[in-house]
């Protein structure tokens, strides 16, 4: 039998045409509406893997206007709806079973304004958009390590990185938005325009409209970056040094990573990086740290902020990037990390999480996250903890990471953190009722006034 948190298998997609006549006559669009086969099957899975549901079909749009036009006709039509931009979604999020899935990369105009702003189609690639600002001597302030993201995506989510210790999140450095909503209205929002759009958007898992623009800020872009890798000696030496060096904001990046064991057990890493730095900055940015060992590369900007890449590329290599993939994300309260950590770390045996698993812990000052969106524990000081699992030959299986994840959860509720909701979690409504906090009143009533006929992304199971 199948787990309740996994879809069963759905036999193929339909060939072409099958679905055509569910949607009737449609309206006249820049783009296309596409029934094929490869079309469906694309969209009826994603990068975690567990989740299988093809649509009824996918729309290529050529403009806004084309969301806002399929998403009055599915709406009147009783179908759901969800915009997809890479598919890096773990969990079914973006996928809606015979329903119409939105193709985003089709929209990916950047403009780079001379009031150091930029205006980007919501399925442009982080990538795409930091090259072209780099050819202004700009940058955007805050990045997820990897770059080909769609912007739509991470703002759906939050956008966790590195320089969130100066910058807060993605979602704190944009200004304003285009949105689809659930009505299938194209409208604006920002602080003071729809303000309660722009609230739930924001971080909101397309829960009340579809992201098709963004206005984000930009930032002067340095030339290069000295990047130090410091071995901490143990979990406690880890956690109490990166606090202490968020707190005095002494790097421009800063994050940390613990290694699966060894015979000598589990190992911990802090990555920090200082913009434009040299030689002559070691003694103060390292000499008074407790390490091991350090590393120490300099780095040209755009490389540094694309240094995953590289290793997606041996990941695909592997196999490993097409393997299922349950992560797990929270964010926990600086008081815990250290017992939960611990704790978690024990019980995972060497290769039980993936050949290619990695283990991500690093602080977050929560006054910095401006936004109500993503929900941050109740304290001045958290910590990332990120379990990014892969389902290779010889771990546990996709079934016994999900089922990990749950009780993982529970262990990260009843301390006072909370889940950065992009991975694979089975929730129930309850579950989210608590996630969000104080915000579902509002989260809820957004949802209700831009989305009443509940269409949009039905896949993130909110509501």
């Amino acid at each position: 039998m199948t787990p309740p948190h996994l879809s069963a298998p759905q036999p193929d997609p339909a060939p072409a045409g099958d679905f055509a006549g569910v949607f009737g006559p449609v309206p006249a669009l820049d783009g296309e509406l596409c029934f094929d086969a490869g079309s469906l099957e694309a969209a009826s899975t994603d990068f975690g893997g567990l989740v299988r549901q093809p649509p009824a079909a996918v729309l290529r749009p050529g403009s806004a206007e084309d969301v806002a036009a399929m998403v009055r006709h599915c709406r009147a039509r009783g179908m759901k709806v969800a915009g997809r931009g890479q598919g890096h979604s773990t969990n079914g999020q973006a996928q809606v079973a015979s329903g119409l899935v939105v193709d985003l990369g089709t929209l990916d105009s950047v403009e780079i304004r001379d009031d150091d702003t930029a205006v980007v189609q919501s399925g442009v690639r982080w990538s795409t958009l930091v090259r072209a600002s780099l050819a202004r001597g700009l940058t955007p302030p805050a990045f997820t390590d990897y770059l080909e993201l769609s912007i739509g995506g991470t703002l759906s989510a939050g956008g966790l990185g590195g320089q969130i210790g100066h910058h807060g999140t993605q979602v704190d450095n944009v200004i304003e938005l285009q949105v689809v909503t659930g009505e299938g209205e194209l409208t604006t929002c920002s602080p003071t325009v729809r303000p309660d759009l722009f609230r739930a958007v924001l971080g909101g898992l397309g829960q009340c409209a579809i992201i098709t623009r963004a206005t984000l800020a930009l930032v002067p872009a340095p030339r290069s970056v000295r990047l130090y890798t410091l071995a901490a000696p143990s979990l406690a030496a880890l956690t109490a040094q990166q606090a202490r060096l968020i707190r005095e904001g002494r790097f421009d990046y800063l994050v940390g990573q613990a290694h699966t064991p060894s015979p000598e057990g589990w190992s911990y890493m802090i990555e920090a990086a200082a913009y434009d730095g040299t030689a002559a900055d070691d003694a103060r940015l390292t000499g008074d740290l407790d390490h091991t060992a350090v590393e120490v590369q300099d780095l040209p900007y755009f490389d540094f902020l694309n240094r995953i890449a590289p290793m997606v590329e041996v990941f695909e290599s592997m196999g490993e990037w097409r393997r299922p993939h349950p992560w797990f994300d929270s964010l926990l309260p600086a008081s815990a990390v250290n017992s939960v950590v611990s704790e978690t770390l024990a019980t995972l045996k060497g290769g039980s999480i993936g050949a290619s698993a990695v283990v991500l812990l690093y602080p977050v000052l929560t006054a910095k996250c401006a936004t109500p969106l993503p929900v941050m524990p109740d304290e001045e000081l958290a910590y990332l903890f990120s379990l990014l699992k892969t389902a290779s030959p010889g771990a546990d299986s996709a079934e016994e990471m999900v089922a990990a994840n749950r009780r993982q959860y529970d262990a990260t509720l009843a301390v006072g953190g909370r889940w950065y909701p992009i991975g694979s979690v089975p929730l129930t409504t309850d579950d989210w009722v608590r996630h969000f906090g104080s915000f579902w009143d509002e989260f809820k009533a957004a949802r209700h006034r831009y989305d009443p006929d509940g269409i949009l992304t039905p896949g993130q199971r909110v509501f």
